[in-house]
Protein backbone atom coordinates (compact mmCIF):
# COMPACT_ATOMS: atom_id res chain seq x y z
CA UNK A 1 0.00 0.00 0.00
CA UNK A 2 1.69 3.24 -1.08
CA UNK A 3 2.03 5.91 1.56
CA UNK A 4 0.77 9.48 1.25
CA UNK A 5 4.30 10.76 0.75
CA UNK A 6 5.00 8.35 -2.11
CA UNK A 7 1.72 9.29 -3.75
CA UNK A 8 2.59 12.96 -3.60
CA UNK A 9 6.09 12.34 -4.96
CA UNK A 10 4.85 10.21 -7.86
CA UNK A 11 1.63 12.10 -8.65
CA UNK A 12 1.47 13.01 -12.35
CA UNK A 13 -0.53 15.54 -14.33
CA UNK A 14 -0.71 15.58 -18.11
CA UNK A 15 -0.41 19.38 -18.28
CA UNK A 16 2.05 20.32 -15.53
CA UNK A 17 4.59 17.52 -16.06
CA UNK A 18 5.98 18.85 -19.33
CA UNK A 19 9.36 20.17 -20.33
CA UNK A 20 8.07 23.67 -21.09
CA UNK A 21 10.04 25.95 -18.83
CA UNK A 22 9.79 28.84 -21.31
CA UNK A 23 6.15 29.42 -20.41
CA UNK A 24 5.98 30.98 -16.91
CA UNK A 25 2.45 29.70 -16.43
CA UNK A 26 3.69 26.08 -16.23
CA UNK A 27 5.94 26.84 -13.24
CA UNK A 28 3.08 27.71 -10.90
CA UNK A 29 0.45 25.54 -9.37
CA UNK A 30 -2.43 27.86 -10.16
CA UNK A 31 -3.36 29.93 -13.17
CA UNK A 32 -6.67 31.73 -13.40
CA UNK A 33 -6.82 31.76 -17.19
CA UNK A 34 -7.03 34.51 -19.76
CA UNK A 35 -10.19 36.09 -18.37
CA UNK A 36 -13.84 35.57 -17.65
CA UNK A 37 -16.11 33.92 -20.20
CA UNK A 38 -19.84 33.37 -20.52
CA UNK A 39 -19.28 29.91 -22.03
CA UNK A 40 -17.51 26.97 -20.46
CA UNK A 41 -14.58 25.90 -22.61
CA UNK A 42 -14.75 22.31 -21.37
CA UNK A 43 -18.30 21.67 -22.63
CA UNK A 44 -18.84 19.72 -25.85
CA UNK A 45 -19.72 22.06 -28.70
CA UNK A 46 -21.71 21.34 -31.85
CA UNK A 47 -20.63 23.00 -35.05
CA UNK A 48 -22.57 26.14 -35.95
CA UNK A 49 -23.76 24.53 -39.18
CA UNK A 50 -25.45 21.77 -37.16
CA UNK A 51 -26.92 23.84 -34.32
CA UNK A 52 -29.79 25.15 -36.43
CA UNK A 53 -30.81 21.81 -37.91
CA UNK A 54 -32.32 18.55 -36.70
CA UNK A 55 -28.80 17.14 -36.46
CA UNK A 56 -28.31 18.67 -33.00
CA UNK A 57 -31.48 16.92 -31.82
CA UNK A 58 -30.17 13.56 -33.09
CA UNK A 59 -26.80 14.11 -31.39
CA UNK A 60 -28.44 15.07 -28.11
CA UNK A 61 -30.83 12.11 -28.18
CA UNK A 62 -28.03 9.59 -28.76
CA UNK A 63 -25.79 11.31 -26.21
CA UNK A 64 -28.44 11.18 -23.48
CA UNK A 65 -29.22 7.52 -24.17
CA UNK A 66 -25.54 6.52 -24.08
CA UNK A 67 -25.06 8.49 -20.85
CA UNK A 68 -27.97 6.62 -19.25
CA UNK A 69 -25.98 3.37 -19.50
CA UNK A 70 -23.98 2.89 -16.29
CA UNK A 71 -20.38 1.66 -16.54
CA UNK A 72 -18.42 0.04 -13.73
CA UNK A 73 -14.92 -1.26 -13.07
CA UNK A 74 -15.72 -4.77 -11.82
CA UNK A 75 -14.31 -8.17 -11.08
CA UNK A 76 -15.87 -11.25 -12.70
CA UNK A 77 -15.98 -14.92 -11.79
CA UNK A 78 -14.52 -17.82 -13.76
CA UNK A 79 -17.49 -17.71 -16.15
CA UNK A 80 -16.96 -13.99 -16.93
CA UNK A 81 -20.04 -13.06 -14.92
CA UNK A 82 -20.29 -9.99 -12.69
CA UNK A 83 -18.97 -10.67 -9.21
CA UNK A 84 -18.27 -7.35 -7.45
CA UNK A 85 -17.36 -3.70 -7.97
CA UNK A 86 -13.73 -2.66 -7.58
CA UNK A 87 -12.99 0.38 -5.41
CA UNK A 88 -10.60 2.14 -7.78
CA UNK A 89 -10.00 5.57 -9.22
CA UNK A 90 -11.25 4.39 -12.61
CA UNK A 91 -14.51 3.20 -11.08
CA UNK A 92 -14.87 6.51 -9.25
CA UNK A 93 -14.47 8.39 -12.55
CA UNK A 94 -17.08 6.18 -14.22
CA UNK A 95 -19.63 6.28 -11.42
CA UNK A 96 -19.15 9.44 -9.31
CA UNK A 97 -16.90 12.20 -10.64
CA UNK A 98 -14.66 12.28 -13.70
CA UNK A 99 -13.11 15.70 -13.03
CA UNK A 100 -13.79 18.95 -11.22
CA UNK A 101 -16.30 20.07 -13.87
CA UNK A 102 -18.11 16.86 -14.79
CA UNK A 103 -20.00 14.20 -12.90
CA UNK A 104 -19.98 10.66 -14.25
CA UNK A 105 -23.15 10.95 -16.35
CA UNK A 106 -22.13 14.30 -17.82
CA UNK A 107 -18.73 12.81 -18.65
CA UNK A 108 -20.37 9.92 -20.50
CA UNK A 109 -22.62 12.30 -22.42
CA UNK A 110 -19.61 14.44 -23.34
CA UNK A 111 -17.86 11.31 -24.57
CA UNK A 112 -20.84 10.19 -26.65
CA UNK A 113 -21.50 13.58 -28.25
CA UNK A 114 -17.82 14.11 -29.08
CA UNK A 115 -17.71 10.62 -30.55
CA UNK A 116 -20.65 11.12 -32.90
CA UNK A 117 -19.74 14.73 -33.75
CA UNK A 118 -16.05 14.18 -34.50
CA UNK A 119 -16.08 10.48 -35.33
CA UNK A 120 -13.23 9.86 -32.87
CA UNK A 121 -13.03 10.77 -29.17
CA UNK A 122 -10.03 10.46 -26.86
CA UNK A 123 -10.28 9.69 -23.14
CA UNK A 124 -7.20 11.17 -21.45
CA UNK A 125 -6.18 10.33 -17.86
CA UNK A 126 -5.28 13.81 -16.64
CA UNK A 127 -4.24 13.07 -13.04
CA UNK A 128 -2.68 9.71 -12.13
CA UNK A 129 -0.68 8.32 -9.21
CA UNK A 130 2.41 7.74 -11.38
CA UNK A 131 3.29 8.69 -14.93
CA UNK A 132 1.67 6.48 -17.59
CA UNK A 133 4.78 7.12 -19.68
CA UNK A 134 6.89 5.14 -17.21
CA UNK A 135 4.63 2.30 -16.03
CA UNK A 136 1.24 0.79 -16.70
CA UNK A 137 0.50 0.19 -13.03
CA UNK A 138 -0.98 3.61 -12.34
CA UNK A 139 -4.32 4.59 -10.84
CA UNK A 140 -6.46 7.20 -12.57
CA UNK A 141 -7.75 10.11 -10.52
CA UNK A 142 -9.39 12.34 -13.15
CA UNK A 143 -10.22 11.97 -16.85
CA UNK A 144 -11.29 14.31 -19.66
CA UNK A 145 -12.46 14.04 -23.25
CA UNK A 146 -10.21 15.36 -26.01
CA UNK A 147 -10.42 15.82 -29.78
CA UNK A 148 -7.78 14.59 -32.19
CA UNK A 149 -5.78 17.35 -33.89
CA UNK A 150 -3.17 15.32 -35.75
CA UNK A 151 -1.89 11.76 -36.00
CA UNK A 152 1.59 10.25 -35.78
CA UNK A 153 2.71 6.60 -35.98
CA UNK A 154 3.03 6.16 -32.19
CA UNK A 155 1.60 9.44 -30.86
CA UNK A 156 -1.48 11.59 -31.23
CA UNK A 157 -1.95 15.33 -30.71
CA UNK A 158 -5.09 16.12 -28.73
CA UNK A 159 -7.03 19.30 -28.03
CA UNK A 160 -7.77 19.01 -24.32
CA UNK A 161 -9.23 21.38 -21.75
CA UNK A 162 -6.76 22.50 -19.06
CA UNK A 163 -8.69 23.17 -15.87
CA UNK A 164 -5.73 25.05 -14.34
CA UNK A 165 -5.72 27.67 -17.11
CA UNK A 166 -9.34 27.56 -18.15
CA UNK A 167 -8.66 27.03 -21.85
CA UNK A 168 -8.02 24.25 -24.35
CA UNK A 169 -4.47 23.22 -25.22
CA UNK A 170 -2.86 20.89 -27.75
CA UNK A 171 -0.80 18.14 -26.15
CA UNK A 172 0.97 15.16 -27.71
CA UNK A 173 0.74 11.80 -25.94
CA UNK A 174 1.53 8.17 -26.82
CA UNK A 175 -1.38 6.22 -28.23
CA UNK A 176 -0.85 3.56 -25.57
CA UNK A 177 -1.53 6.07 -22.77
CA UNK A 178 -4.94 7.29 -23.98
CA UNK A 179 -8.16 5.57 -25.05
CA UNK A 180 -8.90 6.39 -28.71
CA UNK A 181 -12.52 5.48 -29.42
CA UNK A 182 -13.89 5.45 -32.97
CA UNK A 183 -17.55 5.79 -33.75
CA UNK A 184 -18.84 2.37 -34.93
CA UNK A 185 -21.27 4.30 -37.17
CA UNK A 186 -18.45 6.34 -38.69
CA UNK A 187 -19.30 5.43 -42.30
CA UNK A 188 -22.90 6.56 -41.76
CA UNK A 189 -22.29 9.71 -39.73
CA UNK A 190 -18.76 11.05 -40.25
CA UNK A 191 -17.49 10.09 -43.71
CA UNK A 192 -17.40 13.10 -46.09
CA UNK A 193 -20.04 11.56 -48.37
CA UNK A 194 -22.02 9.76 -45.68
CA UNK A 195 -25.76 10.10 -45.34
CA UNK A 196 -25.48 12.42 -42.35
CA UNK A 197 -22.97 14.75 -44.00
CA UNK A 198 -25.06 14.94 -47.18
CA UNK A 199 -28.11 15.79 -45.07
CA UNK A 200 -26.15 18.53 -43.28
CA UNK A 201 -25.16 20.10 -46.60
CA UNK A 202 -28.72 19.95 -47.93
CA UNK A 203 -30.08 21.52 -44.77
CA UNK A 204 -27.51 24.29 -45.08
CA UNK A 205 -28.62 25.00 -48.64
CA UNK A 206 -32.26 24.99 -47.57
CA UNK A 207 -31.51 27.46 -44.78
CA UNK A 208 -29.68 29.79 -47.18
CA UNK A 209 -32.63 29.73 -49.61
CA UNK A 210 -35.03 30.53 -46.77
CA UNK A 211 -32.83 33.40 -45.61
CA UNK A 212 -32.75 34.89 -49.08
CA UNK A 213 -36.52 34.58 -49.41
CA UNK A 214 -37.03 36.28 -46.04
CA UNK A 215 -34.35 38.96 -46.49
CA UNK A 216 -36.86 41.77 -47.25
CA UNK A 217 -35.80 42.34 -50.88
CA UNK A 218 -38.53 43.05 -53.42
CA UNK A 219 -36.64 41.83 -56.52
CA UNK A 220 -38.44 44.15 -58.96
CA UNK A 221 -37.82 44.60 -62.70
CA UNK A 222 -38.91 47.99 -64.08
CA UNK A 223 -39.75 48.12 -67.76
CA UNK A 224 -39.18 51.69 -69.00
CA UNK A 225 -40.99 53.15 -72.02
CA UNK A 226 -37.72 53.69 -73.90
CA UNK A 227 -34.76 51.64 -75.04
CA UNK A 228 -31.75 51.75 -72.74
CA UNK A 229 -28.77 51.62 -75.07
CA UNK A 230 -26.93 54.89 -74.74
CA UNK A 231 -25.15 56.19 -71.70
CA UNK A 232 -27.71 58.96 -71.26
CA UNK A 233 -30.63 56.51 -71.21
CA UNK A 234 -28.82 54.29 -68.72
CA UNK A 235 -28.31 57.25 -66.41
CA UNK A 236 -32.01 58.11 -66.71
CA UNK A 237 -32.96 54.49 -65.93
CA UNK A 238 -30.65 54.45 -62.90
CA UNK A 239 -32.15 57.69 -61.65
CA UNK A 240 -35.66 56.26 -62.11
CA UNK A 241 -34.71 53.17 -60.12
CA UNK A 242 -33.38 55.30 -57.28
CA UNK A 243 -36.57 57.37 -57.27
CA UNK A 244 -38.78 54.29 -56.88
CA UNK A 245 -36.46 52.86 -54.22
CA UNK A 246 -36.57 56.17 -52.33
CA UNK A 247 -40.37 56.24 -52.48
CA UNK A 248 -40.69 52.69 -51.10
CA UNK A 249 -38.12 53.24 -48.40
CA UNK A 250 -39.54 56.57 -47.27
CA UNK A 251 -43.17 55.50 -47.36
CA UNK A 252 -44.79 54.22 -44.15
CA UNK A 253 -46.63 51.43 -45.95
CA UNK A 254 -44.16 50.84 -48.79
CA UNK A 255 -46.17 52.48 -51.58
CA UNK A 256 -44.69 54.09 -54.70
CA UNK A 257 -46.09 55.50 -57.95
CA UNK A 258 -45.00 54.93 -61.54
CA UNK A 259 -45.83 56.42 -64.90
CA UNK A 260 -48.60 54.96 -67.03
CA UNK A 261 -46.16 53.64 -69.58
CA UNK A 262 -43.93 51.83 -67.05
CA UNK A 263 -44.38 48.17 -66.13
CA UNK A 264 -43.12 46.50 -62.93
CA UNK A 265 -42.55 42.75 -62.55
CA UNK A 266 -41.89 41.13 -59.14
CA UNK A 267 -39.52 38.14 -59.02
CA UNK A 268 -39.51 37.09 -55.36
CA UNK A 269 -42.38 34.61 -55.69
CA UNK A 270 -41.67 31.16 -54.18
CA UNK A 271 -39.48 29.25 -56.59
CA UNK A 272 -40.08 25.52 -56.85
CA UNK A 273 -37.05 23.35 -56.06
CA UNK A 274 -36.48 19.79 -54.90
CA UNK A 275 -34.41 20.63 -51.82
CA UNK A 276 -37.19 19.77 -49.40
CA UNK A 277 -37.81 16.44 -51.13
CA UNK A 278 -34.10 15.61 -50.94
CA UNK A 279 -33.99 16.59 -47.26
CA UNK A 280 -36.94 14.33 -46.47
CA UNK A 281 -35.38 11.47 -48.42
CA UNK A 282 -32.01 11.79 -46.67
CA UNK A 283 -33.68 12.16 -43.27
CA UNK A 284 -35.64 8.94 -43.69
CA UNK A 285 -32.53 7.15 -44.95
CA UNK A 286 -30.48 8.37 -41.98
CA UNK A 287 -33.12 7.33 -39.48
CA UNK A 288 -33.34 3.87 -41.03
CA UNK A 289 -29.56 3.45 -40.87
CA UNK A 290 -29.41 4.59 -37.25
CA UNK A 291 -32.51 2.71 -36.14
CA UNK A 292 -34.21 6.02 -35.35
CA UNK A 293 -37.80 6.98 -36.00
CA UNK A 294 -39.95 9.99 -35.24
CA UNK A 295 -41.55 7.96 -32.43
CA UNK A 296 -38.14 7.38 -30.83
CA UNK A 297 -37.43 11.10 -30.90
CA UNK A 298 -40.76 12.10 -29.32
CA UNK A 299 -40.89 9.16 -26.86
CA UNK A 300 -43.91 7.26 -28.23
CA UNK A 301 -42.08 4.34 -29.87
CA UNK A 302 -43.25 0.77 -29.32
CA UNK A 303 -41.15 -1.80 -27.49
CA UNK A 304 -39.87 -3.49 -30.66
CA UNK A 305 -38.85 -0.14 -32.15
CA UNK A 306 -36.94 0.81 -29.01
CA UNK A 307 -35.21 -2.56 -28.88
CA UNK A 308 -34.13 -2.12 -32.49
CA UNK A 309 -32.82 1.37 -31.73
CA UNK A 310 -30.87 0.22 -28.66
CA UNK A 311 -29.47 -2.84 -30.43
CA UNK A 312 -28.39 -1.04 -33.61
CA UNK A 313 -27.26 2.34 -32.26
CA UNK A 314 -26.66 2.56 -28.51
CA UNK A 315 -25.20 -0.86 -27.73
CA UNK A 316 -22.47 -0.69 -30.45
CA UNK A 317 -21.34 2.70 -29.13
CA UNK A 318 -21.26 1.46 -25.52
CA UNK A 319 -19.37 -1.67 -26.52
CA UNK A 320 -16.78 0.37 -28.44
CA UNK A 321 -16.24 2.56 -25.36
CA UNK A 322 -15.97 -0.45 -23.05
CA UNK A 323 -13.48 -2.35 -25.19
CA UNK A 324 -11.14 0.60 -25.58
CA UNK A 325 -11.21 1.44 -21.87
CA UNK A 326 -10.38 -2.18 -21.02
CA UNK A 327 -7.61 -2.30 -23.61
CA UNK A 328 -5.86 0.90 -22.52
CA UNK A 329 -6.58 1.35 -18.82
CA UNK A 330 -6.45 -2.27 -17.55
CA UNK A 331 -3.09 -4.00 -17.73
CA UNK A 332 -2.59 -7.66 -18.55
CA UNK A 333 -2.07 -8.33 -14.86
CA UNK A 334 -5.39 -6.71 -14.02
CA UNK A 335 -7.18 -8.67 -16.74
CA UNK A 336 -5.60 -11.89 -15.47
CA UNK A 337 -7.13 -11.05 -12.08
CA UNK A 338 -10.55 -11.09 -13.82
CA UNK A 339 -10.89 -7.29 -13.81
CA UNK A 340 -12.92 -5.70 -16.58
CA UNK A 341 -15.39 -2.91 -17.34
CA UNK A 342 -19.08 -3.69 -17.71
CA UNK A 343 -22.05 -1.55 -18.63
CA UNK A 344 -25.65 -2.04 -17.53
CA UNK A 345 -28.83 -0.25 -18.48
CA UNK A 346 -32.16 -0.25 -16.69
CA UNK A 347 -34.44 -2.37 -18.87
CA UNK A 348 -37.50 -1.55 -16.75
CA UNK A 349 -37.58 2.18 -17.55
CA UNK A 350 -39.93 1.81 -20.51
CA UNK A 351 -42.06 -0.98 -19.03
CA UNK A 352 -45.63 0.04 -18.03
CA UNK A 353 -46.79 -0.71 -14.49
CA UNK A 354 -49.84 -2.88 -15.23
CA UNK A 355 -51.34 -5.01 -17.98
CA UNK A 356 -49.97 -8.06 -19.73
CA UNK A 357 -46.23 -7.76 -20.04
CA UNK A 358 -46.20 -4.90 -17.53
CA UNK A 359 -43.99 -4.51 -14.52
CA UNK A 360 -46.41 -6.35 -12.23
CA UNK A 361 -46.53 -9.34 -14.60
CA UNK A 362 -42.74 -9.36 -14.96
CA UNK A 363 -42.25 -9.12 -11.19
CA UNK A 364 -44.57 -12.09 -10.65
CA UNK A 365 -42.70 -14.23 -13.17
CA UNK A 366 -39.26 -13.28 -11.86
CA UNK A 367 -40.11 -13.99 -8.22
CA UNK A 368 -42.16 -17.12 -9.00
CA UNK A 369 -39.28 -18.66 -10.96
CA UNK A 370 -36.79 -17.60 -8.27
CA UNK A 371 -34.82 -15.29 -10.59
CA UNK A 372 -35.04 -12.12 -8.48
CA UNK A 373 -35.88 -11.41 -4.85
CA UNK A 374 -38.72 -9.20 -3.69
CA UNK A 375 -36.37 -6.46 -2.48
CA UNK A 376 -34.57 -6.37 -5.82
CA UNK A 377 -37.86 -5.75 -7.59
CA UNK A 378 -38.99 -3.23 -4.97
CA UNK A 379 -35.85 -1.27 -5.80
CA UNK A 380 -36.83 -1.25 -9.49
CA UNK A 381 -40.27 0.12 -8.61
CA UNK A 382 -38.74 2.74 -6.32
CA UNK A 383 -39.92 1.38 -2.99
CA UNK A 384 -37.81 0.93 0.12
CA UNK A 385 -36.58 -2.60 0.86
CA UNK A 386 -38.76 -4.71 3.13
CA UNK A 387 -37.34 -5.65 6.52
CA UNK A 388 -38.68 -9.21 6.33
CA UNK A 389 -35.73 -11.62 5.82
CA UNK A 390 -37.93 -13.54 3.39
CA UNK A 391 -37.80 -10.57 0.98
CA UNK A 392 -34.08 -11.20 0.37
CA UNK A 393 -34.47 -14.90 -0.46
CA UNK A 394 -35.07 -16.54 -3.83
CA UNK A 395 -38.32 -18.33 -2.99
CA UNK A 396 -41.67 -18.82 -4.66
CA UNK A 397 -44.26 -17.48 -2.22
CA UNK A 398 -47.10 -19.08 -4.21
CA UNK A 399 -45.96 -22.59 -3.30
CA UNK A 400 -45.79 -24.32 0.12
CA UNK A 401 -42.34 -23.87 1.50
CA UNK A 402 -40.23 -26.80 2.73
CA UNK A 403 -39.38 -27.38 6.40
CA UNK A 404 -36.21 -26.09 7.93
CA UNK A 405 -33.36 -28.38 8.90
CA UNK A 406 -34.34 -28.48 12.60
CA UNK A 407 -37.95 -29.34 11.74
CA UNK A 408 -36.85 -32.09 9.33
CA UNK A 409 -34.60 -33.69 12.00
CA UNK A 410 -37.44 -33.63 14.53
CA UNK A 411 -39.87 -35.27 12.08
CA UNK A 412 -37.33 -37.99 11.17
CA UNK A 413 -36.71 -38.85 14.80
CA UNK A 414 -40.44 -39.09 15.52
CA UNK A 415 -40.95 -41.38 12.53
CA UNK A 416 -38.18 -43.68 13.69
CA UNK A 417 -39.82 -43.95 17.12
CA UNK A 418 -43.16 -44.89 15.54
CA UNK A 419 -41.83 -47.40 13.02
CA UNK A 420 -39.39 -49.32 15.25
CA UNK A 421 -41.09 -52.15 17.28
CA UNK A 422 -40.90 -52.08 21.07
CA UNK A 423 -38.12 -54.06 22.74
CA UNK A 424 -39.46 -56.97 24.85
CA UNK A 425 -37.81 -58.01 28.12
CA UNK A 426 -35.71 -61.24 28.19
CA UNK A 427 -37.71 -64.51 28.83
CA UNK A 428 -37.39 -66.71 32.03
CA UNK A 429 -35.55 -70.07 31.31
CA UNK A 430 -37.97 -72.07 33.54
CA UNK A 431 -41.00 -70.67 31.81
CA UNK A 432 -39.43 -71.41 28.46
CA UNK A 433 -38.84 -75.08 29.41
CA UNK A 434 -42.44 -75.41 30.67
CA UNK A 435 -43.77 -74.04 27.36
CA UNK A 436 -41.67 -76.55 25.44
CA UNK A 437 -42.99 -79.46 27.57
CA UNK A 438 -46.58 -78.33 27.01
CA UNK A 439 -45.96 -78.05 23.30
CA UNK A 440 -44.53 -81.62 23.08
CA UNK A 441 -47.42 -83.04 25.15
CA UNK A 442 -49.93 -81.35 22.86
CA UNK A 443 -48.28 -82.92 19.81
CA UNK A 444 -48.38 -86.42 21.36
CA UNK A 445 -52.08 -86.07 22.12
CA UNK A 446 -52.77 -85.00 18.55
CA UNK A 447 -50.97 -88.07 17.20
CA UNK A 448 -52.81 -90.45 19.60
CA UNK A 449 -56.17 -89.06 18.65
CA UNK A 450 -55.37 -89.20 15.03
CA UNK A 451 -54.30 -92.77 15.28
CA UNK A 452 -57.41 -93.84 17.19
Amino acid sequence: MPTLGSRLRHAWNVFTDRDDETDPRTRYGYYAGGGLSMRRADRPTIRFSNERTIISAIYTRIGIDVASVNMYHVRTDDQNRYFEDIDSGLNNCLTVEANIDQAAQQFRQDLAMTLIEEGIAVVVPVDTTISPLQSGGYEIKTMRIGRVVSWAPQHVTISLYNENRGLREDITLPKAAVAIIENPLYSVMNEPNSTLQRLIRKLGLLDSVDEQAASGKLDLIIQLPYVVKTETKRQQAEQRRKDIEFQLKGSQYGIAYTEATEKITQLNRPAENNLMAQVEYLTNMLWSQLGLTAEVMNGTAAETVMLNYWARTIDPICEAIREELVRKFLTKTARSQLQTIMYFRDRFKLVPLGGEGGLADIADKLTRNEIATSNELRQVIGWKPAMDPKADKLINSNMPQGKTGVEIDAIDSTAEEIVEPPVLPAADPAATALLEDLSSTESELDEALGGG
